[in-house]
């Protein structure tokens, strides 16, 4: 038990969060302790700066010429599988509250993992350059991509999103960060391909706070006592319904596209990723008016560890397919 804690720290340190949050919500609420209304947004600047300062441009380009690649990826994340939730959602009748709806068309409309995709597609034997193009352009896109669909999906329900003074917060908090990151690169990229493993790390400590302070601010508001416990074991149970789906997608369409292996494993473990890296940042800043944050977050954080176990699994089967003879 005490080694799969350890392997496994960030999915326990997501779980620990929401629970801290239960047992003490005003410290992480906003005005509490800790501020979360101020070093949630610190914390974003940092994640993105990060991000900037690790990616590196030099893979990036030994992947720019496929595009056929490209075009199937990029259509997957921001418009296949969006159009795929909009479906689920439109049969899901009552079974699932608004919060929950937003939460699983925001998973939905999120670009893929940088270093997930990448490990993942490296570990079968993929084509790497090409998945460290697709899920940095899509990174870059989703700063943009996301918001709007969140914008028109909440005009259909009668609610608007300034979205003019969002992109500004998402360029100056998100875009600017990782901007400066890759300008600063060039001059100490030695010293942090070294430290990788600690930026990756520190990222992932500022985002359990992030989850850690949108439950506070949830129990806060009582959002729970209205929904009940119930409400994240729908979460759990559409998560994993929807992972199978987009999987299935992307198979389909990786063989309708007929590519070959190496463009296979990228395109499989790029188009069906969702980053809760970039994902829970940038929910922050959409939904930081809404009492109801946490449970937002609960589709993403249970695709999450469904990404993280199932592809794991995949990924074995993968590589003991591809060594048979």
């Amino acid at each position: 038990m005490k080694k799969w804690l350890v392997q496994n720290w960030f999915l326990s340190g997501l779980i620990g969060a929401a629970f801290l949050a239960w047992l003490i919500p005003e410290a992480g609420a906003s005005g509490g302790l800790f501020r979360s209304e101020i070093t949630t947004r610190f914390g974003v600047v940092l994640i993105f700066f990060f991000q900037g300062l690790t990616l590196s441009l030099t893979v990036m380009k030994k992947g720019i010429m496929q595009w056929r690649l490209h075009v199937f990826v990029q259509t997957a994340i921001f418009l296949a599988i969006p159009l795929l939730a909009l479906a689920v959602l439109g049969l899901s009748k009552g079974l699932l509250s608004s919060e929950l709806k937003i939460g699983f068309l925001f998973l939905a409309a999120l670009p893929t993992t940088i270093a997930t995709s990448v490990a993942y597609t490296a570990m079968v034997r993929g084509n790497v350059a090409g998945a460290v193009f697709n899920s940095a352009t899509a990174n870059l896109a989703g700063i943009f991509i996301t918001p709007l669909w969140i914008s028109i999906w909440l005009q259909t329900g009668g609610e608007t999103l300034p979205l003019g003074r969002l992109f500004l917060d998402i360029s100056l908090m998100i875009l600017a960060p990782l901007l400066a990151g890759q300008f600063c690169r060039p001059l100490v990229y030695q010293w942090v391909d070294s430290y990788k493993k600690a930026f990756s790390i520190l990222s992932s400590l500022i985002i359990i706070f992030i989850v850690y302070a949108a439950f506070c601010n949830s129990w806060q508001a009582n959002i729970w006592a209205a929904h009940g416990s119930g409400t994240a074991l729908v979460a759990a149970s559409g998560a994993m319904l929807f992972f199978i789906a987009v999987k299935g997608l992307v198979y389909l369409g990786i063989k309708l596209f007929r590519f070959n292996r190496e463009n296979s494993m990228a395109a499989l473990f790029c188009a069906s990723q969702k980053t809760l890296a970039a994902g829970a940042p940038m929910a922050n800043l959409i939904f930081a008016s809404h009492s109801g944050l946490g449970i937002i977050l609960l589709p993403l954080m249970f695709y999450h560890i469904f990404q993280l176990f199932l592809g794991g699994v995949l990924v074995n089967r993968l590589k003991v397919d591809h060594q048979r003879p």
